[in-house]
């Protein structure tokens, strides 16, 4: 039934027309202070897909239907949009007078009906006889029950600092329909209506840029807080604009807000704080050191200026977390001067025993003198091999390559002998013992990289028990696998320590003993690689600082080559 109430005063009509202006001039007003904020801009051909879905934006557009409606006297009001996506106009949420069934079908191509042709000139149209007129769709005018309205494009302006138009463009169209009291639309209505729909194209626009700017900040104040670098932004005064959680978990505080306090009140760190002071000055850069000496760590701060047409507005530090990398230079480091001693020290001895041999023309030493010579030089020359040996592994590691595997039948028991004959060479203050049954199964694995495992461990734990003591080998069958456990009585393993041992260049150097014992750092990370390559791993079995370790090795019946052997 059509409302048949008395049409308002034209005077009330122009208040409020008035003051919904107002409304649309502080909403402007507030967008572009939020633009301002974020210093982004949005150039207008490049406007995407619009949706208002924000509770507030939905409900300043539903009132600017009702006011819509009121002022053209219109049953229906209806806003549709281009959406590149579709190819088609479609209905922008929410319409006045239809559902949103209703709303869910009506989609039109851009050449057809009054719709297309209105989007397509930018000129309003009347269409007063729905039904006949030729320019309208008659299935949309069926559905949606219009018997007259006026159709009006939605343009966004672009204007310049003196308010002049510099650029237009088309976004949609507006329609108004069926007019109360069973009258017809003039050319007042369509002006009345072209001057509204140019504030609802005002309010898309900008809704639009509102919204893609809250969750364009929100989506990176989300990643700055991710970020496992800490940063820190203050402005010009020193009060921080941003403190993320990486940065609170550095300095040791709280992951709060510290938005608008004072730099000097939050951190108390003086390297951090003067590394932000002194930025004006060229000094960008830090090396700083947090924690206790326990659990310290090493960080690298750098800053850049934020500006803002050549002002300045804000500092921003960012702390990279360098322990990791200055720990793997002075590993490093190490490395390059132990193993420089490792194959010098044989070769010193191989050459000594070499050029007293050749000097001695006159046959001063007798043969089993001879002998002893030769076998120290063998023994020497056996240990620069293991330790090019275990380089070259490494450096295929390193480099990604998978060690070559030759699998045969592994007598565990005559190879552990093997391996504990050769290394009590080495040593008068160690009992080594096998204890791997002379029937124990025989395995399916690489002889020389077992060989080289169990000799790795068998040379740290001679190494690492400096009073002697015994070191013992033992085996168990597991069923589908064997486990080998390697167990010493010598300096232990302290606790900080016994999740780093199998890493490259790691060495345990708590005190003066372990400090004295020399390595490459090498053993235990090739050890881990090799067991890995055959499909089984080694561990820290037990460990006990002043009495010993045991580590322990897993290796299948069958070889299992492990794509982490490449690693």
């Amino acid at each position: 039934m059509p409302d048949r109430s008395m049409p308002e005063d034209p005077s009330s009509v122009r208040k409020e027309l008035e003051r919904y202006r107002l409304v649309v001039t502080e909403l402007q007003g507030k967008i572009r202070q939020l633009e301002d904020e974020l210093q982004t801009t949005t150039a207008m051909t490049e406007m995407p897909t619009v949706v208002v879905t924000r509770p507030e934006l939905h409900q300043t557009l539903s009132r600017l239907l009702n006011k819509i409606a009121m002022i053209v006297q219109a049953s229906e009001v209806v806003i549709m949009l281009y959406q590149p996506e579709a190819g088609e106009l479609v209905v922008l949420p929410p319409s006045l007078g239809i559902t949103d069934e209703q709303a869910s079908q009506v989609h039109v191509d851009p050449e057809q009906g009054v719709t297309g042709l209105v989007y397509r000139t930018g000129e309003s149209a009347i269409y007063n006889d729905a039904l006949n007129d030729p320019r309208t769709l008659k299935d949309k005018i069926a559905l949606l029950r219009m018997r007259n309205g006026i159709c009006v494009p939605l343009t966004i302006k672009q204007r310049d600092e003196e308010e002049r138009i510099i650029q237009e463009r088309v976004i949609g169209v507006m329609h108004a329909c069926n007019k109360r009291y069973e009258q017809a639309f003039n050319d007042d209505d369509v002006r009345l209506l072209e001057m509204l729909a140019e504030q609802a194209a005002a309010i898309v626009s900008n809704a639009q840029i509102y919204i893609e700017l809250t969750e364009e900040k929100a989506r990176l104040e989300q990643t700055l807080e991710t970020l496992h670098a800490g940063v820190i932004a203050v402005d010009v005064s020193g009060r921080i604009r941003l403190l993320n959680r990486a940065a609170a978990q550095m300095l040791g505080i709280s992951a709060l807000s510290y938005e608008g306090q004072q730099l000097t009140a939050v951190v108390s760190n003086e390297q951090v704080a003067d590394l932000l002071h002194n930025s004006l000055a060229d000094q960008t850069e830090i090396q700083v050191e947090i924690g206790s000496a326990a659990d310290r760590r090493i960080y690298k701060g750098e800053t850049s200026l934020m500006r803002d047409e050549g002002k300045l507005q804000a500092i921003v530090a960012i702390f990279n977390d360098i322990t990791e990398i200055r720990q793997v230079e002075r590993m490093k480091t190490a490395f390059v001067s132990t193993v420089s001693h490792e194959l010098r020290t044989p070769l010193t001895s191989i050459k000594g025993f070499i050029s007293t041999l050749i000097d001695d023309v006159d046959n001063l030493y007798d043969d089993e003198t001879r002998q002893e010579f030769y076998g120290i030089i063998d023994q020497e020359c056996d240990r620069l091999t293991r330790l090019i040996s275990d380089l070259l592994n490494v450096s295929r590691i390193e480099s990604g390559r998978a060690l070559d595997m030759q699998l045969s039948e592994v007598d565990l028991h005559k190879l552990a002998g093997r391996v504990l004959q050769a290394q009590q060479q080495y040593t008068t203050r160690h009992k080594l013992i096998n204890e791997v049954p002379t029937d124990f199964p025989l395995i399916e694995a690489d002889g020389d990289k077992v060989y080289q495992v169990i000799d790795n461990l068998i040379g740290n734990a001679i190494k690492y028990a400096p009073e002697g003591g015994n070191i013992t080998v033992a085996a168990e069958d597991e069923g589908g696998t064997i486990r080998l456990d390697i167990t010493d009585q010598g300096l232990g393993i302290p606790e900080r320590h016994r999740d780093k041992i199998f890493e490259r260049f790691h060495m345990v150097d708590d005190d003066v003993e372990h400090k004295a014992i020399k390595g490459t750092g090498i053993g235990l990370y090739l050890v881990r690689h090799l067991t890995r390559a055959h499909g089984g791993d080694v561990w820290l079995a037990s460990s006990e600082e002043g009495k010993g370790s045991t580590f322990a090795v897993r290796l299948p019946k069958v070889a299992q080559e492990s794509e982490q052997a490449g690693i």
